[in-house]
Protein backbone atom coordinates (compact mmCIF):
# COMPACT_ATOMS: atom_id res chain seq x y z
CA UNK A 1 0.00 0.00 0.00
CA UNK A 2 1.43 3.26 -1.21
CA UNK A 3 1.06 6.55 0.76
CA UNK A 4 -0.54 8.82 -0.83
CA UNK A 5 -1.01 12.83 -0.41
CA UNK A 6 -2.81 15.35 -2.10
CA UNK A 7 -1.96 19.12 -2.26
CA UNK A 8 -3.25 21.84 -4.06
CA UNK A 9 -0.06 24.46 -3.29
CA UNK A 10 -2.28 26.54 -5.44
CA UNK A 11 -5.11 27.23 -7.84
CA UNK A 12 -7.82 26.74 -5.73
CA UNK A 13 -10.37 28.44 -4.86
CA UNK A 14 -8.74 31.23 -7.19
CA UNK A 15 -8.24 31.12 -11.14
CA UNK A 16 -4.62 30.63 -12.24
CA UNK A 17 -1.63 30.22 -10.94
CA UNK A 18 -1.57 26.23 -10.96
CA UNK A 19 0.52 24.12 -8.90
CA UNK A 20 -0.72 20.58 -7.77
CA UNK A 21 1.82 18.50 -5.40
CA UNK A 22 1.07 14.90 -5.07
CA UNK A 23 3.75 12.87 -2.54
CA UNK A 24 3.66 8.84 -3.38
CA UNK A 25 5.74 7.44 -0.67
CA UNK A 26 8.92 9.41 -0.56
CA UNK A 27 8.40 11.00 -4.34
CA UNK A 28 7.02 14.39 -4.53
CA UNK A 29 5.83 15.03 -8.40
CA UNK A 30 4.65 18.69 -9.06
CA UNK A 31 2.34 19.30 -11.49
CA UNK A 32 2.40 22.51 -13.23
CA UNK A 33 4.11 25.73 -11.52
CA UNK A 34 1.71 28.69 -12.71
CA UNK A 35 1.51 32.06 -11.76
CA UNK A 36 -1.71 35.10 -12.04
CA UNK A 37 -1.81 38.39 -12.86
CA UNK A 38 -2.90 40.67 -10.03
CA UNK A 39 -5.86 42.31 -9.43
CA UNK A 40 -6.79 45.88 -9.02
CA UNK A 41 -6.29 46.09 -4.98
CA UNK A 42 -2.58 44.20 -5.57
CA UNK A 43 -1.54 47.89 -6.41
CA UNK A 44 1.91 47.70 -8.29
CA UNK A 45 2.40 44.11 -8.10
CA UNK A 46 3.63 42.80 -11.41
CA UNK A 47 2.56 39.00 -10.84
CA UNK A 48 1.68 36.43 -8.17
CA UNK A 49 3.14 32.66 -7.44
CA UNK A 50 2.73 30.15 -5.36
CA UNK A 51 4.52 29.46 -2.06
CA UNK A 52 7.22 27.23 -2.58
CA UNK A 53 8.01 26.60 1.38
CA UNK A 54 7.13 23.43 1.85
CA UNK A 55 8.78 21.88 -1.32
CA UNK A 56 11.73 24.31 -0.66
CA UNK A 57 11.80 22.18 2.74
CA UNK A 58 11.66 18.79 1.24
CA UNK A 59 13.36 19.62 -2.26
CA UNK A 60 15.47 16.19 -2.06
CA UNK A 61 12.83 14.01 -2.23
CA UNK A 62 10.94 16.10 -5.52
CA UNK A 63 11.37 14.40 -8.39
CA UNK A 64 10.40 16.77 -11.11
CA UNK A 65 8.10 19.11 -12.31
CA UNK A 66 5.38 18.39 -14.66
CA UNK A 67 4.33 20.68 -17.21
CA UNK A 68 0.40 20.18 -19.14
CA UNK A 69 0.83 22.95 -21.29
CA UNK A 70 2.56 26.88 -22.48
CA UNK A 71 0.48 29.16 -20.61
CA UNK A 72 1.60 31.31 -18.26
CA UNK A 73 -0.96 29.91 -15.42
CA UNK A 74 0.68 26.38 -15.75
CA UNK A 75 4.76 27.57 -16.50
CA UNK A 76 4.76 31.27 -15.34
CA UNK A 77 6.44 30.43 -12.15
CA UNK A 78 9.02 27.92 -12.86
CA UNK A 79 11.65 30.12 -13.35
CA UNK A 80 11.11 31.19 -9.49
CA UNK A 81 10.60 27.48 -8.24
CA UNK A 82 13.92 26.45 -9.99
CA UNK A 83 15.55 29.39 -8.33
CA UNK A 84 14.90 27.63 -4.96
CA UNK A 85 14.46 23.55 -6.40
CA UNK A 86 16.82 22.14 -8.96
CA UNK A 87 14.84 19.04 -10.75
CA UNK A 88 13.94 18.22 -13.94
CA UNK A 89 11.04 19.73 -15.91
CA UNK A 90 9.00 17.52 -18.22
CA UNK A 91 6.72 18.93 -20.59
CA UNK A 92 5.28 18.72 -24.64
CA UNK A 93 7.77 19.75 -27.37
CA UNK A 94 6.22 23.31 -27.34
CA UNK A 95 5.68 23.70 -23.57
CA UNK A 96 8.99 23.30 -23.06
CA UNK A 97 10.09 25.84 -25.12
CA UNK A 98 7.77 28.53 -24.32
CA UNK A 99 8.61 27.24 -20.24
CA UNK A 100 12.65 27.75 -21.61
CA UNK A 101 12.15 31.43 -22.81
CA UNK A 102 11.01 32.38 -19.32
CA UNK A 103 13.77 30.46 -17.64
CA UNK A 104 16.55 32.09 -19.17
CA UNK A 105 15.30 35.68 -18.86
CA UNK A 106 15.19 34.97 -14.82
CA UNK A 107 18.43 36.01 -13.94
CA UNK A 108 18.90 33.40 -11.36
CA UNK A 109 18.18 30.66 -13.64
CA UNK A 110 19.24 31.03 -17.42
CA UNK A 111 21.92 28.28 -17.24
CA UNK A 112 19.45 25.77 -15.92
CA UNK A 113 19.32 22.86 -18.79
CA UNK A 114 17.39 19.72 -17.37
CA UNK A 115 14.37 20.00 -19.25
CA UNK A 116 13.07 16.75 -20.99
CA UNK A 117 10.45 16.33 -23.92
CA UNK A 118 7.21 13.90 -22.97
CA UNK A 119 4.21 13.14 -25.53
CA UNK A 120 1.33 10.94 -25.25
CA UNK A 121 3.39 7.99 -26.08
CA UNK A 122 5.52 8.54 -23.05
CA UNK A 123 6.09 6.58 -19.92
CA UNK A 124 8.62 7.61 -17.08
CA UNK A 125 9.38 4.77 -14.32
CA UNK A 126 9.71 6.21 -10.41
CA UNK A 127 9.97 2.75 -9.05
CA UNK A 128 6.80 2.94 -7.19
CA UNK A 129 4.99 5.50 -9.65
CA UNK A 130 4.97 5.72 -13.51
CA UNK A 131 3.83 8.95 -15.39
CA UNK A 132 2.41 8.90 -18.60
CA UNK A 133 0.30 11.79 -20.39
CA UNK A 134 -2.56 12.38 -22.72
CA UNK A 135 -3.81 14.32 -25.31
CA UNK A 136 -6.53 17.12 -23.98
CA UNK A 137 -7.65 20.08 -26.10
CA UNK A 138 -6.74 23.89 -25.31
CA UNK A 139 -5.96 27.19 -27.09
CA UNK A 140 -2.33 26.29 -27.55
CA UNK A 141 -1.12 23.12 -29.19
CA UNK A 142 0.20 20.29 -27.02
CA UNK A 143 -1.45 20.50 -24.00
CA UNK A 144 -1.27 17.27 -22.27
CA UNK A 145 -2.94 15.93 -19.25
CA UNK A 146 -1.04 13.74 -16.51
CA UNK A 147 -1.64 10.11 -15.47
CA UNK A 148 0.23 9.25 -12.34
CA UNK A 149 -0.11 5.82 -11.82
CA UNK A 150 -0.09 4.18 -8.23
CA UNK A 151 -0.39 0.90 -6.59
CA UNK A 152 -3.81 1.67 -5.31
CA UNK A 153 -5.15 3.65 -9.02
CA UNK A 154 -4.42 6.43 -10.72
CA UNK A 155 -4.17 10.05 -9.84
CA UNK A 156 -5.27 12.07 -12.67
CA UNK A 157 -5.13 15.71 -13.62
CA UNK A 158 -6.54 17.59 -16.99
CA UNK A 159 -4.89 20.47 -16.80
CA UNK A 160 -6.91 23.21 -18.95
CA UNK A 161 -9.02 21.60 -21.29
CA UNK A 162 -12.77 21.32 -23.47
CA UNK A 163 -14.18 18.96 -25.76
CA UNK A 164 -14.07 20.11 -29.21
CA UNK A 165 -15.52 17.09 -31.83
CA UNK A 166 -14.01 19.61 -34.78
CA UNK A 167 -10.29 20.13 -33.79
CA UNK A 168 -7.94 19.57 -35.55
CA UNK A 169 -5.04 16.94 -35.35
CA UNK A 170 -2.89 19.30 -33.25
CA UNK A 171 -5.23 20.37 -30.98
CA UNK A 172 -7.64 17.18 -31.07
CA UNK A 173 -8.48 15.15 -27.48
CA UNK A 174 -7.46 11.18 -27.89
CA UNK A 175 -10.64 10.22 -25.94
CA UNK A 176 -9.95 6.30 -26.31
CA UNK A 177 -6.89 7.18 -24.29
CA UNK A 178 -9.63 9.09 -21.87
CA UNK A 179 -11.55 5.54 -21.61
CA UNK A 180 -8.61 3.37 -21.10
CA UNK A 181 -7.43 5.39 -18.09
CA UNK A 182 -10.50 5.03 -16.97
CA UNK A 183 -10.78 0.96 -17.65
CA UNK A 184 -7.33 0.87 -15.65
CA UNK A 185 -9.10 2.55 -12.32
CA UNK A 186 -8.83 6.20 -11.02
CA UNK A 187 -8.36 6.69 -7.38
CA UNK A 188 -8.69 10.77 -7.88
CA UNK A 189 -9.19 13.28 -10.67
CA UNK A 190 -8.18 16.83 -10.64
CA UNK A 191 -10.27 18.49 -13.24
CA UNK A 192 -10.54 21.79 -14.38
CA UNK A 193 -13.77 24.08 -12.74
CA UNK A 194 -13.01 27.70 -14.49
CA UNK A 195 -15.93 27.16 -16.38
CA UNK A 196 -18.11 24.51 -14.19
CA UNK A 197 -20.82 27.37 -13.64
CA UNK A 198 -21.36 28.36 -17.09
CA UNK A 199 -23.83 26.64 -19.20
CA UNK A 200 -23.41 27.93 -22.57
CA UNK A 201 -22.38 25.65 -25.24
CA UNK A 202 -18.66 26.84 -26.13
CA UNK A 203 -17.98 27.79 -29.55
CA UNK A 204 -15.89 24.84 -31.36
CA UNK A 205 -12.54 26.59 -33.31
CA UNK A 206 -13.92 26.02 -36.66
CA UNK A 207 -16.22 28.36 -35.63
CA UNK A 208 -14.17 30.95 -34.69
CA UNK A 209 -12.28 31.03 -37.39
CA UNK A 210 -15.26 31.92 -39.75
CA UNK A 211 -16.10 34.48 -37.30
CA UNK A 212 -12.34 35.81 -37.28
CA UNK A 213 -11.99 35.40 -40.84
CA UNK A 214 -15.39 37.01 -41.66
CA UNK A 215 -14.65 40.15 -39.51
CA UNK A 216 -10.83 40.36 -41.21
CA UNK A 217 -12.68 40.03 -44.61
CA UNK A 218 -15.03 42.64 -43.77
CA UNK A 219 -13.35 45.82 -42.32
CA UNK A 220 -12.19 48.36 -45.18
CA UNK A 221 -9.69 50.16 -42.78
CA UNK A 222 -6.78 49.42 -40.39
CA UNK A 223 -7.37 46.51 -37.98
CA UNK A 224 -5.36 46.27 -34.58
CA UNK A 225 -5.93 42.46 -33.25
CA UNK A 226 -5.80 42.42 -29.45
CA UNK A 227 -4.90 39.19 -28.17
CA UNK A 228 -3.40 37.17 -25.27
CA UNK A 229 0.38 36.20 -26.93
CA UNK A 230 0.04 32.31 -26.13
CA UNK A 231 -3.61 32.07 -27.47
CA UNK A 232 -1.77 30.24 -30.26
CA UNK A 233 -4.97 29.20 -31.43
CA UNK A 234 -6.16 32.28 -31.83
CA UNK A 235 -2.97 33.65 -33.24
CA UNK A 236 -3.04 31.10 -36.06
CA UNK A 237 -6.89 32.47 -36.96
CA UNK A 238 -5.93 35.87 -37.25
CA UNK A 239 -2.96 35.10 -39.57
CA UNK A 240 -4.81 32.73 -41.62
CA UNK A 241 -7.10 34.92 -42.46
CA UNK A 242 -5.28 38.43 -43.32
CA UNK A 243 -3.09 35.96 -45.45
CA UNK A 244 -6.43 35.82 -47.37
CA UNK A 245 -7.23 38.95 -47.87
CA UNK A 246 -3.45 39.82 -48.19
CA UNK A 247 -2.80 42.07 -45.33
CA UNK A 248 0.68 42.66 -44.06
CA UNK A 249 1.08 41.93 -40.64
CA UNK A 250 2.75 43.87 -37.86
CA UNK A 251 3.78 41.73 -34.36
CA UNK A 252 3.27 44.34 -31.50
CA UNK A 253 4.83 43.23 -28.54
CA UNK A 254 8.54 41.29 -27.31
CA UNK A 255 6.21 37.97 -25.71
CA UNK A 256 4.07 37.83 -28.75
CA UNK A 257 7.33 38.23 -31.24
CA UNK A 258 8.79 35.61 -28.94
CA UNK A 259 6.46 33.10 -29.00
CA UNK A 260 5.00 33.08 -32.54
CA UNK A 261 8.65 32.45 -33.69
CA UNK A 262 9.17 29.83 -31.42
CA UNK A 263 5.50 28.16 -32.93
CA UNK A 264 6.64 28.70 -36.50
CA UNK A 265 10.12 27.45 -35.64
CA UNK A 266 8.13 24.12 -34.24
CA UNK A 267 5.20 23.92 -36.99
CA UNK A 268 2.66 24.77 -34.19
CA UNK A 269 1.83 27.96 -36.10
CA UNK A 270 1.33 27.31 -39.99
CA UNK A 271 2.67 30.94 -42.08
CA UNK A 272 1.94 30.34 -45.93
CA UNK A 273 4.77 33.10 -46.35
CA UNK A 274 7.39 34.92 -43.81
CA UNK A 275 7.26 37.86 -46.15
CA UNK A 276 3.66 39.13 -44.76
CA UNK A 277 5.29 39.76 -41.83
CA UNK A 278 6.66 43.50 -41.79
CA UNK A 279 7.77 46.26 -38.98
CA UNK A 280 6.29 49.34 -38.03
CA UNK A 281 9.13 51.53 -40.65
CA UNK A 282 7.87 49.02 -42.96
CA UNK A 283 4.04 50.40 -42.29
CA UNK A 284 3.83 53.32 -43.94
CA UNK A 285 4.45 51.47 -47.61
CA UNK A 286 1.43 50.21 -47.14
CA UNK A 287 -2.76 51.57 -47.49
CA UNK A 288 -4.78 51.25 -43.99
CA UNK A 289 -6.40 48.06 -45.80
CA UNK A 290 -3.40 46.23 -46.10
CA UNK A 291 -2.01 46.46 -42.37
CA UNK A 292 -3.22 44.28 -39.35
CA UNK A 293 -1.50 45.00 -36.41
CA UNK A 294 -1.53 42.20 -33.77
CA UNK A 295 -0.92 43.42 -30.29
CA UNK A 296 -0.44 41.57 -26.87
CA UNK A 297 1.46 43.90 -24.60
CA UNK A 298 3.79 43.71 -22.10
CA UNK A 299 3.06 39.82 -20.56
CA UNK A 300 0.81 38.91 -22.86
CA UNK A 301 -1.90 41.73 -21.49
CA UNK A 302 -3.34 43.83 -24.62
CA UNK A 303 -5.89 45.86 -22.82
CA UNK A 304 -3.38 48.36 -21.34
CA UNK A 305 -1.53 48.71 -24.57
CA UNK A 306 -5.09 49.21 -26.71
CA UNK A 307 -5.40 52.50 -24.19
CA UNK A 308 -1.72 53.72 -24.68
CA UNK A 309 -2.47 53.18 -28.31
CA UNK A 310 -6.13 55.50 -28.10
CA UNK A 311 -3.98 57.96 -25.90
CA UNK A 312 -1.16 58.27 -28.10
CA UNK A 313 1.35 56.91 -26.04
CA UNK A 314 1.88 54.04 -27.79
CA UNK A 315 5.76 54.43 -28.85
CA UNK A 316 4.47 53.10 -32.23
CA UNK A 317 1.16 53.09 -32.82
CA UNK A 318 -1.75 55.73 -32.13
CA UNK A 319 -5.12 54.97 -32.64
CA UNK A 320 -6.65 56.96 -35.56
CA UNK A 321 -9.67 57.49 -37.48
CA UNK A 322 -11.51 54.25 -39.29
CA UNK A 323 -9.36 51.97 -37.51
CA UNK A 324 -11.25 48.35 -36.18
CA UNK A 325 -9.91 47.23 -32.66
CA UNK A 326 -11.10 44.08 -32.25
CA UNK A 327 -10.31 41.92 -28.99
CA UNK A 328 -10.11 38.06 -29.87
CA UNK A 329 -9.60 37.28 -26.40
CA UNK A 330 -12.21 37.21 -23.47
CA UNK A 331 -11.24 39.11 -20.83
CA UNK A 332 -11.65 37.95 -17.03
CA UNK A 333 -14.02 38.92 -14.22
CA UNK A 334 -10.80 41.00 -12.76
CA UNK A 335 -10.37 42.48 -16.43
CA UNK A 336 -13.87 43.82 -17.47
CA UNK A 337 -13.95 47.35 -16.04
CA UNK A 338 -10.16 47.99 -18.11
CA UNK A 339 -11.60 46.46 -21.23
CA UNK A 340 -15.20 48.97 -21.05
CA UNK A 341 -12.17 52.03 -20.05
CA UNK A 342 -10.01 50.95 -22.94
CA UNK A 343 -13.10 50.78 -25.18
CA UNK A 344 -14.10 54.17 -24.31
CA UNK A 345 -11.12 55.40 -25.03
CA UNK A 346 -10.58 54.03 -28.43
CA UNK A 347 -14.11 55.30 -29.32
CA UNK A 348 -12.91 58.93 -28.31
CA UNK A 349 -10.05 58.02 -30.77
CA UNK A 350 -11.97 57.83 -33.52
CA UNK A 351 -12.02 53.80 -33.43
CA UNK A 352 -14.60 50.90 -33.60
CA UNK A 353 -14.38 47.98 -31.38
CA UNK A 354 -15.66 44.86 -31.80
CA UNK A 355 -15.19 41.88 -29.40
CA UNK A 356 -15.30 38.38 -30.69
CA UNK A 357 -17.74 37.36 -27.63
CA UNK A 358 -20.00 39.43 -28.39
CA UNK A 359 -21.51 36.55 -31.20
CA UNK A 360 -19.99 33.85 -29.69
CA UNK A 361 -19.22 32.37 -26.20
CA UNK A 362 -15.64 32.21 -26.11
CA UNK A 363 -13.43 29.30 -23.67
CA UNK A 364 -10.40 27.22 -23.63
CA UNK A 365 -12.33 25.62 -20.43
CA UNK A 366 -14.85 22.80 -20.18
CA UNK A 367 -18.67 23.79 -19.75
CA UNK A 368 -20.43 21.70 -17.54
CA UNK A 369 -21.22 18.77 -20.61
CA UNK A 370 -17.93 18.20 -21.41
CA UNK A 371 -16.76 17.95 -17.13
CA UNK A 372 -19.45 15.36 -17.31
CA UNK A 373 -18.29 13.44 -20.10
CA UNK A 374 -14.70 13.63 -18.65
CA UNK A 375 -16.15 12.20 -15.43
CA UNK A 376 -17.93 9.48 -17.47
CA UNK A 377 -14.85 8.22 -19.36
CA UNK A 378 -12.65 8.30 -16.22
CA UNK A 379 -14.91 6.94 -13.53
CA UNK A 380 -12.85 8.39 -10.66
CA UNK A 381 -13.65 7.47 -7.56
CA UNK A 382 -13.02 10.62 -6.04
CA UNK A 383 -13.22 14.20 -7.46
CA UNK A 384 -10.86 17.04 -6.81
CA UNK A 385 -12.12 19.99 -8.67
CA UNK A 386 -9.13 22.83 -8.98
CA UNK A 387 -8.60 25.86 -11.08
CA UNK A 388 -11.23 28.26 -9.93
CA UNK A 389 -13.16 29.75 -7.68
CA UNK A 390 -14.94 28.31 -4.44
CA UNK A 391 -18.32 29.07 -6.82
CA UNK A 392 -16.82 26.95 -9.72
CA UNK A 393 -15.70 24.42 -7.43
CA UNK A 394 -18.83 23.99 -6.24
CA UNK A 395 -20.61 24.00 -9.36
CA UNK A 396 -18.10 21.22 -10.54
CA UNK A 397 -19.14 19.28 -6.97
CA UNK A 398 -22.55 19.48 -8.43
CA UNK A 399 -22.51 18.29 -11.84
CA UNK A 400 -20.44 14.88 -10.38
CA UNK A 401 -23.45 14.20 -7.69
CA UNK A 402 -25.68 14.34 -11.12
CA UNK A 403 -24.17 11.71 -12.69
CA UNK A 404 -24.12 9.15 -9.34
CA UNK A 405 -20.53 10.23 -7.55
CA UNK A 406 -21.80 10.56 -3.85
CA UNK A 407 -20.95 14.27 -2.43
CA UNK A 408 -18.69 12.50 0.14
CA UNK A 409 -15.60 11.60 -2.66
CA UNK A 410 -15.54 15.42 -3.51
CA UNK A 411 -13.18 17.49 -2.16
CA UNK A 412 -13.16 21.08 -2.24
CA UNK A 413 -10.33 22.80 -0.79
CA UNK A 414 -8.00 25.16 0.00
CA UNK A 415 -4.40 26.13 -0.87
CA UNK A 416 -2.46 23.59 1.51
CA UNK A 417 -4.60 21.26 2.29
CA UNK A 418 -2.91 18.33 2.72
CA UNK A 419 -5.52 15.15 1.54
CA UNK A 420 -4.16 11.86 2.83
CA UNK A 421 -5.74 8.31 1.20
CA UNK A 422 -6.87 5.91 3.66
CA UNK A 423 -6.97 2.59 2.41
CA UNK A 424 -8.33 0.94 5.24
CA UNK A 425 -11.73 3.26 5.34
CA UNK A 426 -11.16 4.43 1.41
CA UNK A 427 -11.31 7.93 2.57
CA UNK A 428 -8.86 10.74 1.70
CA UNK A 429 -8.95 12.48 4.72
CA UNK A 430 -7.78 16.69 5.55
CA UNK A 431 -5.28 16.02 8.14
CA UNK A 432 -2.75 18.91 8.44
CA UNK A 433 -2.04 21.58 5.96
CA UNK A 434 1.03 23.51 4.46
CA UNK A 435 2.25 27.29 4.13
CA UNK A 436 0.35 28.52 0.84
CA UNK A 437 0.38 31.80 0.80
CA UNK A 438 0.66 34.22 -2.19
CA UNK A 439 3.77 35.38 -2.97
CA UNK A 440 3.75 38.57 -4.65
CA UNK A 441 6.43 39.62 -7.66
CA UNK A 442 7.39 43.77 -7.70
CA UNK A 443 10.19 44.13 -10.10
CA UNK A 444 12.98 41.85 -9.02
CA UNK A 445 11.43 41.53 -5.33
CA UNK A 446 10.38 37.92 -4.37
CA UNK A 447 8.11 37.56 -1.81
CA UNK A 448 9.59 40.92 -0.43
CA UNK A 449 5.69 42.57 -0.33
CA UNK A 450 3.93 41.88 2.63
CA UNK A 451 0.31 42.90 3.48
CA UNK A 452 1.75 45.75 5.66
CA UNK A 453 3.44 47.38 2.14
CA UNK A 454 0.48 46.72 0.26
CA UNK A 455 -1.80 48.39 2.51
CA UNK A 456 0.63 51.51 2.72
CA UNK A 457 0.16 51.89 -0.80
CA UNK A 458 -3.57 51.62 -0.88
CA UNK A 459 -3.14 54.39 2.06
CA UNK A 460 -0.90 56.26 -0.51
CA UNK A 461 -3.58 55.48 -3.82
CA UNK A 462 -6.19 57.21 -1.80
CA UNK A 463 -4.95 59.43 0.65
CA UNK A 464 -1.66 60.19 0.14
CA UNK A 465 1.19 61.38 2.27
CA UNK A 466 2.22 63.76 5.21
CA UNK A 467 5.94 64.24 5.58
CA UNK A 468 7.47 66.11 8.97
CA UNK A 469 11.67 66.43 8.60
CA UNK A 470 13.01 68.33 11.87
CA UNK A 471 16.39 68.29 13.01
CA UNK A 472 17.35 67.58 17.11
CA UNK A 473 19.95 67.39 20.01
CA UNK A 474 19.19 65.06 22.12
CA UNK A 475 21.98 66.03 24.43
CA UNK A 476 21.24 69.74 24.62
CA UNK A 477 17.39 68.44 24.57
CA UNK A 478 16.51 71.30 21.83
CA UNK A 479 15.11 71.36 18.54
CA UNK A 480 17.50 72.89 16.45
CA UNK A 481 15.40 73.62 13.01
CA UNK A 482 11.79 73.78 13.37
CA UNK A 483 9.49 71.48 11.48
CA UNK A 484 9.01 71.04 7.83
CA UNK A 485 5.25 69.73 6.76
CA UNK A 486 4.95 68.98 3.51
CA UNK A 487 2.39 67.14 1.50
CA UNK A 488 1.76 64.83 -1.61
CA UNK A 489 -1.81 63.27 -2.74
CA UNK A 490 -2.97 64.53 0.70
CA UNK A 491 -4.06 68.28 0.35
CA UNK A 492 -2.96 70.99 -1.68
CA UNK A 493 -0.35 72.88 0.19
CA UNK A 494 -1.75 76.10 -0.75
CA UNK A 495 -5.22 75.87 0.27
CA UNK A 496 -4.40 74.24 3.26
CA UNK A 497 -1.27 76.37 4.62
CA UNK A 498 -3.22 76.13 8.30
CA UNK A 499 -4.03 72.69 8.51
CA UNK A 500 0.18 72.43 7.79
CA UNK A 501 1.34 74.82 10.28
CA UNK A 502 -0.89 73.42 12.96
CA UNK A 503 0.74 70.33 11.88
CA UNK A 504 3.85 71.70 12.30
CA UNK A 505 3.09 72.80 16.06
CA UNK A 506 1.81 69.49 16.88
CA UNK A 507 5.39 67.79 16.04
CA UNK A 508 7.08 70.45 17.79
CA UNK A 509 5.09 69.89 20.87
CA UNK A 510 5.51 66.06 20.99
CA UNK A 511 9.93 66.62 20.29
CA UNK A 512 9.47 69.23 23.19
CA UNK A 513 7.69 66.30 25.42
CA UNK A 514 9.79 63.67 24.55
CA UNK A 515 12.98 65.83 24.83
CA UNK A 516 12.33 66.31 28.44
CA UNK A 517 12.24 62.92 29.13
CA UNK A 518 15.03 60.71 30.67
CA UNK A 519 14.28 57.67 28.74
CA UNK A 520 14.20 59.04 25.38
CA UNK A 521 13.47 56.32 22.40
CA UNK A 522 13.58 56.87 18.73
CA UNK A 523 10.68 54.20 17.79
CA UNK A 524 8.49 55.91 20.74
CA UNK A 525 8.88 59.84 19.49
CA UNK A 526 7.98 58.56 15.82
CA UNK A 527 5.13 56.84 16.92
CA UNK A 528 3.75 59.43 19.11
CA UNK A 529 4.23 62.32 16.14
CA UNK A 530 2.04 59.65 13.71
CA UNK A 531 -0.35 59.62 16.68
CA UNK A 532 -0.89 63.00 17.54
CA UNK A 533 -0.94 63.66 13.64
CA UNK A 534 -3.25 61.50 12.12
CA UNK A 535 -5.74 62.43 15.22
CA UNK A 536 -5.70 65.94 14.17
CA UNK A 537 -5.47 65.50 10.35
CA UNK A 538 -8.57 62.91 10.74
CA UNK A 539 -10.73 65.42 12.83
CA UNK A 540 -9.76 68.20 9.40
CA UNK A 541 -9.87 66.05 7.12
CA UNK A 542 -11.50 62.91 7.15
CA UNK A 543 -8.54 61.31 5.95
CA UNK A 544 -5.42 59.16 6.76
CA UNK A 545 -2.83 59.54 4.65
CA UNK A 546 0.19 57.91 5.34
CA UNK A 547 2.55 60.14 7.83
CA UNK A 548 6.16 59.78 7.49
CA UNK A 549 8.41 61.72 10.55
CA UNK A 550 12.08 62.36 9.80
CA UNK A 551 14.00 62.97 12.31
CA UNK A 552 17.80 63.74 12.08
CA UNK A 553 20.06 64.48 15.52
CA UNK A 554 22.38 67.80 14.82
CA UNK A 555 24.59 70.40 16.90
CA UNK A 556 23.47 73.25 17.30
CA UNK A 557 25.39 76.57 15.84
CA UNK A 558 27.80 78.43 18.19
CA UNK A 559 27.46 81.96 18.48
Amino acid sequence: MSKINIIPLAGVRENGKNMYVLEVDENIFVLDAGLKYPENELLGIDVVIPDFTYLVENKERVAGVFLTHGHADAIGALPYFLAEVDVPVFGSELTIELAKLNVENYPETKNFQEFHVVDENTEIDFGTVEISFFKTTHTIPESLGIQVKTEDGSIVYTGDFKFDQGAIPMYATDYARLANIGASGVLALLSDSSNAENPAQVASEREIAEEVAEVIASWEGRIIVASVASNLARIQQVLKAAWRVNRKVVMSGVDLERIVRTAIRLGKIEVPDEKMFITYKEMKQYADNEILILETGRMGEPIKSLQRMANGQHKNISIQEGDLVYIVTTPSIAMETAVAKAEDIVYRAGGIVKMINENLRVSGHANPNDLKLMLNLLKPQFLIPVQGEYRQLLAHVELAQEIGIDEKRTYITRRGDVLSYDKRTNRFIPNSSVPADNVMIDGLGVGDIGNIVLRDRKILSEDGILVAVTTISRREKKIISKPQVTSRGFVYQRTSRDILKESSKIVEEVLEKHLDKSDFEWGMLKQDIRDHLARYLFEQTKRRPVILPVIMEGTPKRK
